[in-house]
């Protein structure tokens, strides 16, 4: 069976960038322009995750500077009208934080992102402390891997495990993360499964099944001459 995937512990950054919910506007600013991010989680206390204070958050201060919002935008953007008055990080911050543990899956870091419109999660333990930071291009990471590695888990967790007697035959090739499986198989209905246990396999971009139904030979000749 494929190995066991690729958890958020395995990719996410460790030394995180962060404020605490009393920091007040201009540090956060100059905070995010020295180190570069665009986001940084919001801590209390000992380190508990409370909100996360991205660079959205803070542009309402400036779109609202010349003219004040109108009553419109009073109703349709109550948070953003918020915002603009605020000076701290407490004020300013998304709550509660989107976050994500350590042992969740990179498919679940990234289904959560897609959901909830994220670009990055800090992560957290069960007590909502930080313990790191995984963002969208920490979860491509898996992409890098090499195509030779894929090729050898590939034969050894799906191949040999469904086609124990036809793995000698069966051709892997994996080209820039595309796995194509070539070959004569007893079980046509096993190729469906094979190709999901394949995408399974991390670093992997797509499966092209070419495997045939293995030939019955004919008994006789037809020839009556």
């Amino acid at each position: 069976m494929p190995e066991t995937p690729h958890i958020v512990s395995d990719v996410m950054t460790r030394t995180v960038v962060a404020v605490g919910r009393d920091a007040p506007f201009k540090e956060i600013v100059r905070t995010m322009e020295q180190r570069r991010v665009s986001a940084m989680p919001v801590l209390e206390g000992e380190g508990r995750v409370v909100g996360v204070v991205s660079e959205a958050d803070l542009l309402p201060k400036e779109e609202f500077r010349d003219s004040g919002p109108t009553p419109v935008e009073e109703r349709r953007r109550p948070s953003d009208v918020v915002r603009a008055g605020a000076v701290t990080a407490g004020d300013l911050m998304s709550r509660p934080a989107v976050t994500v543990h350590s042992d969740a899956t990179l498919a679940q870091a990234a289904r959560i992102m897609g959901v909830r419109h994220v670009k990055r999660l800090p992560v957290v333990d069960e007590s909502a402390m930080l313990q790191g930071i995984v963002s969208r291009a920490d979860l491509l990471k898996v992409f890098l891997r090499p195509d030779e590695d894929i090729e050898e888990e590939v034969r050894r967790t799906v191949v040999s495990y469904l086609f124990p007697a036809f793995s000698h035959a069966i051709h892997v090739n994996v080209h820039e993360g595309v796995v194509t499986l070539r070959g004569n198989i007893r079980d046509t209905s096993l190729v469906p499964v094979a190709v999901r246990l394949i995408r399974a396999v991390e670093g992997v971009v797509g499966v092209e099944p070419q495997l045939t139904g293995e030939s019955t030979p004919t008994n006789g000749s037809s020839d009556t001459s």
